[in-house]
């Protein structure tokens, strides 16, 4: 039996990215003849995902197929993994869902996405610019799953001095949603630990709806159905607070702070 505890996560680092940065071009808007020098570059890094193995459509998998129902995500357990339930407390919403096997971490998050796809290619290039305004680094990488982003993130360590924190960031385009996974800890830097993670990612279930939604909306996520209880409140001062809306959508998400949670441990 799934043992869930409800606490405050102080220790961890979110690396949940703002995706509502601006993208300029350096020398005003983008011409037609700049997107295609800008494509030529990614050197087939947009390449549609093969999703045959995974990540799947609701409408692809029996609706009892003993993953976990968070709502708009399903997620099948590995052998020693925690799930942590990150909620927003003003909303009162569950707004990410983050698998955590030995010195590593996958937050998970689905969207809704335009009929037409490409989302990725968008949001990765967003990520980039805010992580490399910051003074971090972000790599362009064609990996197992497609395109994805290798960055290092900084942050004021204990000294006061700038430390780099590694992510891994991974997108998919699926039937009108867009499933995006962060990996971070010893998961973004090597293969070997990542591996886990990654099959956790593949065999995630994303619930559109059919309910019409702005291209970007987070997609609700929820607690399981025996665990529908109310959520905690906020206990410090200090707590994160959501602005105003619901659901939240990653624009109000910092991605250097975390919220209460809920941690199942399988």
């Amino acid at each position: 039996m799934s043992i869930f505890r409800r606490r405050k996560a102080e220790d961890a680092t979110d690396t949940t990215e703002d995706l509502s940065t601006d993208v300029e071009s350096a020398e005003g808007d983008a011409t037609e003849g700049d997107a295609a020098i800008e494509a030529e570059d990614d050197d087939g890094l947009d390449a549609p995902a093969d999703r045959s193995n995974g990540p799947y459509d609701a409408s692809e998998v029996a609706d009892d197929d003993g993953r976990l129902d968070l709502g708009a995500i399903r997620i099948t357990g590995v052998e020693g993994m925690e799930l942590r339930l990150e909620i927003d407390q003003e909303q009162q919403h569950v707004v990410a869902a983050t698998a955590v096997i030995g010195e590593s971490a996958l937050q998970l998050q689905a969207f809704a996405a335009p009929r037409s796809g490409g989302l990725w290619r968008d949001i990765r290039t967003e990520i980039a610019e805010a992580i490399e305004a910051q003074g971090g680094t972000a790599d362009h990488e064609r990996g197992v799953l497609g395109a994805e982003l290798r960055t290092r993130m900084p942050s004021a360590g204990p000294d006061g001095r700038t430390v780099f924190a590694p992510a891994r960031f991974l997108g998919v385009d699926g039937p009108r949603w867009f499933l995006r996974g962060v990996i971070s800890g010893r998961g973004a830097i090597d293969d070997e630990a990542a591996a886990p993670l990654l099959d956790v990612f593949r065999e995630t279930v994303v619930v559109r709806g059919s309910d019409p939604m702005a291209p970007r909306e987070l997609l609700q996520l929820r607690l399981p159905q025996e665990e529908a209880a109310p959520m905690p409140a906020a206990t410090d001062a200090g707590d994160e607070q959501a602005t105003e809306g619901t659901p939240r959508s990653t624009d109000d998400l910092n991605p250097f702070e975390r919220g209460p949670e809920i941690t199942e441990v399988r």
